[in-house]
């Protein structure tokens, strides 16, 4: 095991870097090579500090005598943070674009741009729905069910029912 306590190796919260064949816990992540439950392969998790869950679960290459995995190394780990890093980007931009969305309508030779922010809270989930000027100054907002459709119709009619709460 090799753990260094060297003050330049320490995370932002005092986590020591920890490179082990099957553990290595360095830069905000934590790649551990597991059994495979479902044969007798390897696995290796990639978690993100802070997290319940891994990022990134995948297949582990076994070593030389067929029985034991590989170890892990430095080159091994950067990739994992790569990969793993990569997953956690389009899992955010994905549930971004599933709680915002916004269109942009014509309203009278101007455009006129409408918002629909989902809150994804436990006891209240909601949306609020607004309409931003061209300068960007919110016209109007009311709260919507998180399951309302914003497309140009909805917009639309939003809009010229004088930004009442939609049904």
């Amino acid at each position: 095991m090799t753990t260094s306590r060297d003050q330049t190796d320490l995370e932002s919260d005092e986590t020591p870097i920890i490179n082990e064949p099957r553990l290595w816990v360095q830069r905000g992540w934590t790649a551990r090579v597991i059994k495979n439950g479902d044969d007798d392969g390897w696995a290796v998790e990639m978690i993100r500090d802070g997290q319940p869950e891994p990022a990134l679960v995948g297949p582990w290459t076994m070593g030389r005598d067929k029985k034991n995995p590989k170890p892990l190394d430095g080159n091994a780990f950067n990739t994992l943070v790569k990969t793993a890093s990569e997953v956690v980007l389009r899992h955010e931009q994905h549930m971004q674009a599933l709680l915002h969305k916004t269109i942009t309508i014509m309203v009278k030779d101007q455009p006129i741009r409408v918002a629909l922010d989902v809150v994804p809270h436990d006891d209240d989930p909601h949306a609020l729905l607004s309409a931003h000027d061209p300068d960007g100054a919110q016209l109007a907002q009311v709260t919507v069910r998180p399951d309302f459709k914003l497309n140009t119709a909805s917009a639309e009619a939003w809009i010229t029912g004088g930004f009442g709460k939609p049904k």
